[in-house]
């Protein structure tokens, strides 16, 4: 590769970085709705034609900030895990607490990702994997040991046959029931947070430190994990 083309890549690279990160500057003060691609470029003394050659819509810059917001929450999660050396409840608890962590220093980035859905934007399928990244290292942690959950009601036909077709796509360890179990675990870990984010706690449980290692423990119990609650 010529010296001249590295060179363009690189500047290429360094104005995307620009164009991102002012995005999400504006995403703190008018949120998704209100992003436009003319004020990214008139905040960065560009013309909104050279910006296009770069981000061609609005909604390719949503989707490059979706998918960057998706990775970081994963690389975080994924940096917090210890991997199958630990027992798994502590692996279960480090992997909550740091999808806290990261929504609680990225509230804007979180809420891009998990907050109300942007009208008329529909993400593709190049944000698929990365939305991925925070279930697959629960599922690592519940698949690293055998799971003993507590009694459940019995799965309605449909749900079983949904639990049944995400193990055989994911190659998942467990039953359907456990399968079920997880994905109640999944949507209680973001609902937390979002409760937490979004001030539905005010006046209820404040600061919700506390509850939410009391909710970590009690769904590590829930999926079936090894090991007393500390």
């Amino acid at each position: 590769m010529s010296a001249i083309r590295t060179a363009r890549d690189r500047a290429r690279a360094e104005l995307t970085r620009e164009i991102k990160d002012e995005a999400r500057r504006q995403l703190a003060e008018v949120g998704a709705h209100g992003l436009s691609l003319r004020a990214v470029s008139r905040e960065l003394g560009m013309v909104s034609s050279a910006l296009y050659r770069y981000f061609p819509s609005r909604d390719h810059l949503l989707t490059a900030l979706i998918v960057d917001a998706y990775n970081a929450i994963g690389e975080a999660v994924e940096a917090a895990d210890p991997g199958p050396d630990t027992p798994s409840r502590q692996r279960w608890k480090r992997v909550w607490h740091a999808t806290r962590a990261w929504a609680r220093e990225h509230p804007h980035e979180y809420s891009l990702i998990y907050g109300s859905p942007v009208p008329g934007y529909q993400a593709p399928a190049d944000t698929i994997a990365p939305a991925g990244r925070v279930a697959m290292v629960l599922l690592r942690v519940a698949g690293s040991g055998p799971l003993k959950p507590p009694p459940s009601p019995p799965l309605p036909p449909e749900l079983r046959e949904q639990a049944r077709q995400l193990i055989d796509t994911l190659g998942l360890r467990g039953t359907e029931a456990d399968t079920a179990r997880l994905i109640i675990a999944w949507t209680q870990l973001y609902g937390a947070i979002s409760f937490e984010l979004y001030g539905q706690y005010t006046n209820v449980v404040e600061p919700a430190d506390a509850f939410f290692a009391y909710l970590t423990e009690h769904m590590a119990n829930f999926v079936g994990l090894p090991g007393e609650a500390e």
